[in-house]
């Protein structure tokens, strides 16, 4: 290649200076761009930060007053629960008041009712028991009078005690069996009471001062008890009767006397109707 003229090289020179400014404004137009370009980004990057951080604090608020509303949903709740409990409970007790009135009503009603069918029923007692009074005291005296051919028998305002002294039944000394010549006794008094019904029977021993009181007491235990047992044995039912020993407790005589002592050895039997109370008449 040949060389240049002297003359041409300023031209190439300014060519070439003007190639290199051309880069040199090229470059910088590039380079400015590009700074434009990546303040625009980051622009956009701060703005699209400043965004996000908007959202997530719109977003939290909106959360919090999510979590606000759902809190008064149940407040709301748990008060009209507690207005459905109150309603209900206002509903039970009035019904409860309802029924309880009623329950009262009818109370009364049979109360009432009761109350005539009792009169009612104490009007017929009252006869039934008038007339049952009158068949028990006919047939208690018919009772008495077939047991005073027998025995002593006196009716009193409990009933009738008949008394066996030592006249009409004896028991060998320091003794409790009963004697064969007294069995026919107690035999027929026993027959009596037999064709009778309604009462209870008591069998008490009886003895006189003489001895110790104790003793007296054992003895005349056992001379009661062998009557009743003579009585259970002849077919009157065993829960009807009771024996018992009062030995010199209960003396029918005052005295120390033979004769008073004689009356005290004895043994009673009570008879106490259990179907009505009577008294006595004058």
């Amino acid at each position: 290649m040949a060389d240049l003229d002297p003359a041409q090289k300023p031209e190439r020179n300014t060519l070439l200076y003007g190639v290199l400014a051309t880069l040199v404004t090229l470059a910088l137009l590039l380079l400015v761009r590009t700074w434009h370009r990546a303040n625009e980004i980051e622009q956009r990057l701060v703005e699209a930060e400043r965004r996000e951080q908007l959202l997530e604090a719109r977003s939290g608020e909106q959360s919090r007053e999510a979590v606000r509303i759902e809190e008064r949903a149940g407040e709301a709740a748990t008060q009209a629960s507690a207005a459905e409990t109150q309603a209900l409970e206002a509903a039970r007790a009035q019904g409860q008041a309802e029924w309880d009135r009623e329950i009262a009503r009818q109370d009364a009603e049979r109360a009432k009712a009761a109350q005539e069918a009792a009169e009612t029923e104490a009007a017929l007692s009252q006869q039934s028991y008038e007339e049952l009074r009158d068949a028990r005291k006919r047939e208690l005296d018919r009772m008495q009078e077939a047991l005073a051919e027998i025995v002593e028998t006196e009716r009193t305002p409990l009933g009738m005690v008949m008394r066996l002294g030592e006249d009409r039944l004896q028991f060998d000394f320091d003794k409790a069996r009963i004697r064969e010549q007294d069995k026919e006794l107690l035999s027929r008094i026993a027959g009596v009471l037999l064709a009778s019904r309604g009462y209870r029977l008591y069998v008490y021993g009886h003895t006189d001062d003489q001895g110790p009181a104790a003793y007296n007491e054992q003895l005349s235990a056992r001379r009661a008890e062998a009557v009743r047992k003579y009585f259970a044995d002849a077919g009157i039912p065993e829960d009807i009767m009771q024996s018992k020993g009062l030995g010199e407790k209960d003396p029918r005589v005052k005295g120390t006397s033979p004769a008073a002592r004689q009356k005290n050895r004895r043994v009673e039997i009570g008879i106490v109707d259990t179907v009505v109370r009577y008294e006595q008449t004058p």
